[in-house]
């Protein structure tokens, strides 16, 4: 009986996991468009199912890339610097797992580097390949804070994340004036509190 309910859960599993194809997708779209009251066959909407498959394909491209790998390439000779390094006002657009609406914001990214540094691009594109996925902002703070430290190990990580949900500013309660700020410190961040202001202080500047 074990053994069943184990097999059982092992295919479940896999259909969870198992990818559709572009047909599949492109049917579910015309089905949701069928569901708002719209006809998927008018001239205006006869494109749209393979529209939304590419642009999802664009949206949650995140998926198919490894953060990890992005900072693997680090340099060196950097002369004994080990102040803090600050990527101010990086934007990002991602969508919550919630209800799938876009999140608009900006990441500060920080580091104190302990011996090598990395290409300030890279630290870029591990915002964007975490935003690039279903995401809530609090998971995604912690995750690109805690790969920058478990890749460069540094001697500090700070993340700070700034956005506006449309799951609640164009549905919902409704504020469009309002975001969200999170933040992940780890190390000499976590540690020092001059260190953590500066960090805040320059995350609370124009850039």
């Amino acid at each position: 009986m074990v053994q069943h309910l184990r097999a059982l859960e092992r295919v479940a599993s896999a259909r969870v996991t198992e990818k559709p194809d572009r047909a599949e997708v492109e049917g579910a779209v015309r089905t949701m468009i069928r569901w708002a009251g719209d006809d998927p066959d008018r001239d205006g909407m006869r494109e749209t199912p393979s529209r939304v498959a590419r642009a999802f394909e664009e949206f949650f491209s995140g998926y198919a890339q490894d953060p990890t790998e992005i900072l693997k390439k680090t340099f060196e000779e950097i002369e004994g610097y080990d102040e803090m390094i600050v990527l101010r006002g990086v934007r990002f657009e991602s969508h919550c797992e919630h209800h799938m609406a876009p999140i608009i914001g900006r990441a500060w990214v920080a580091y104190i580097p302990q011996g090598r540094v990395v290409g300030i691009s890279k630290l870029a594109r591990v915002v964007d390949i975490y935003a690039k996925r279903l995401q809530i902002q609090e998971k995604m703070t912690a995750q690109i804070a805690n790969t920058i430290n478990d890749v460069l190990q540094p001697q500090g990580v700070g993340v700070i994340i700034k956005a506006r949900h449309h799951c609640m500013t164009t549905r919902g309660v409704y504020k469009p004036d309002t975001d969200l700020v999170t933040s992940r410190m780890l190390g000499a961040f976590r540690d020092n509190a001059l260190t953590r202001q500066e960090l805040l202080g320059l995350a609370n500047t124009d850039h």
